[in-house]
């Protein structure tokens, strides 16, 4: 079957990236994000053409990931602790430390739409802190969403950006419980 188009954002979940001191990267398992209402992430690189003879000689196309932004109705609290490095106090409270660098996190999702049914994991993504928005409310209730800004980077070990994982893989329904990681053919 073919896609002609694509809809529907949903089981975005994320994984905690880890690098031990070797440069050994391993992955967290996957956290569920609810209430994934938008992801926008747009290639990050430059192209170069090379000129000799008149012409194009050699063109250099850099792969440095994505930018973007993963909107959704709350960042979940588990994400700002485990990759925002917010804090709980004894009463439950929780604070950002201005101190804290976030950690690198796999954003795994799919679409609804989506006729193959893809999955996709992005393997070094970095986040900024989300945006805090409100708005008081009129004749009509308008939800409020928090957006997260993301850079997808490189994996650090593997150098490789993005997996799209197929149904009829074996790696298919374990996708959302590990990061799918890359196996070579035999």
């Amino acid at each position: 079957m073919s896609n002609k188009i694509k809809y529907g954002l949903k089981n975005v979940h994320y994984a905690v990236v880890t690098e031990d001191e070797s440069g050994k990267v391993t992955y967290g398992t996957p956290v569920a994000w609810p209430g994934a209402v938008s992801l926008t992430l747009s290639p990050k690189g430059d192209h170069n053409p090379f000129y000799a003879d008149d012409s194009v000689y050699f063109d250099v196309t850099d792969n440095n990931g994505y930018d973007g932004t993963l909107e959704s109705a709350l960042v979940p609290e588990s994400f700002k602790t485990d990759v925002l490095g917010y804090e709980t106090d004894k009463n439950g409270n929780l604070f950002e430390n201005a101190d804290v660098q976030p950690k690198p996190f796999a954003l795994l999702y799919e679409f609804s739409g989506d006729a193959n049914q893809i999955r996709h994991v992005m393997y070094r993504c970095v986040p900024l802190r989300p945006n805090e928005d409100g708005k008081t409310r009129g004749e009509s209730t308008e939800p409020n969403t928090e957006s997260v800004s993301i850079t997808a980077y490189p994996a650090i070990d593997t150098h490789r950006v993005k997996g799209e994982c197929k149904a009829d893989s074996t790696d298919y329904s374990t996708f959302f419980t590990k990061v799918m990681t890359y196996t070579a053919e035999a």
